[in-house]
């Protein structure tokens, strides 16, 4: 379990989400807590609703009801260029890493640099924080590489440089450890650890993996039925005798 020991104050508050499509009704009173410092896992079967409430927090969607709020903003009363502000604030690593197959790796860290000059002012020398990205996931050596010449590994440290390098508050893994052999994995999660300590970040993980889930949570939520089923350390929730709980740890 990380080691880092997070505060007790919220910095994402989401309070009785529901979002149905037609008659699947996917959140049927969602409840949740990310506090600051945090490291909050979220498991759930395929299909049960983690993506739609990533969806719901960050504004691609827009829930039936309930409220999200984020840094003390409330997501649903944003305009369209503070919600875009507000983003800057959270990264994101995404399942397949995501970068972009004819860019350098200087030129994937570069873009979000230049797609949002409103947090750091339009930069004439990108390289001081292009290298610091890189020097915080171990890859410096990389810049000039191509993704084609990355492994698996090496591609999923760059999406975190990337992601790192608007110095976000708030980060949300999805599935960090998926594809990846287990010795890799391990380093990853170590990796997500030493951002934690180093930069005091919360952050939301989605995963499947159950190794991952006690190596990186300091708390979890299980998401069965649309709600937050049951919610605790790893050790607390491994012990749960309920049918539901103890599927997720077999």
């Amino acid at each position: 379990m990380s080691t880092t020991i997070p505060n007790n104050k919220p910095i994402i508050e989401i309070k009785d989400l529901r979002k149905s499509y037609g008659d699947n009704h996917v959140l049927n009173g969602f409840h949740m807590e990310l506090n600051e410092g945090e490291n909050l896992v979220i498991m759930g079967k395929s299909g049960s609703g983690k993506s739609v409430m990533i969806k719901c927090l960050i504004g691609l969607e827009r829930p039936d009801s309930g409220t999200i709020e984020v840094m003390g903003e409330t997501i649903a009363e944003l305009s369209r260029t503070a919600l875009d502000e507000l983003r800057t604030e959270i990264g994101f690593l995404f399942q397949g890493s995501a970068l972009y197959d004819s860019m350098t790796v200087r030129e994937n860290l570069e873009f979000p640099l230049r797609r949002h000059t409103k947090k750091f002012g339009v930069l004439k020398d990108t390289t001081p924080l292009v290298m610091e990205a890189l020097e915080s996931v171990g890859l410096a050596h990389a810049v000039n590489l191509m993704p084609a010449e990355l492994s698996g590994g090496m591609k999923r440290r760059i999406a975190l440089a990337r992601t790192l390098i608007l110095q976000p508050k708030i980060i949300l893994y999805d599935e960090p450890t998926t594809g990846l052999d287990p010795i890799t994995a391990k380093e990853i999660l170590i990796l997500m650890k030493s951002i934690q300590d180093k930069y005091n970040t919360s952050a939301i993980i989605i995963t499947h993996d159950v190794d991952c889930a006690r190596v990186i949570s300091n708390r979890m939520i299980l998401l069965v039925d649309g709600i937050n089923y049951a919610e605790g350390t790893f050790e607390e929730l491994s012990k749960y005798a309920d049918p539901k709980v103890q599927a997720f740890f077999k």
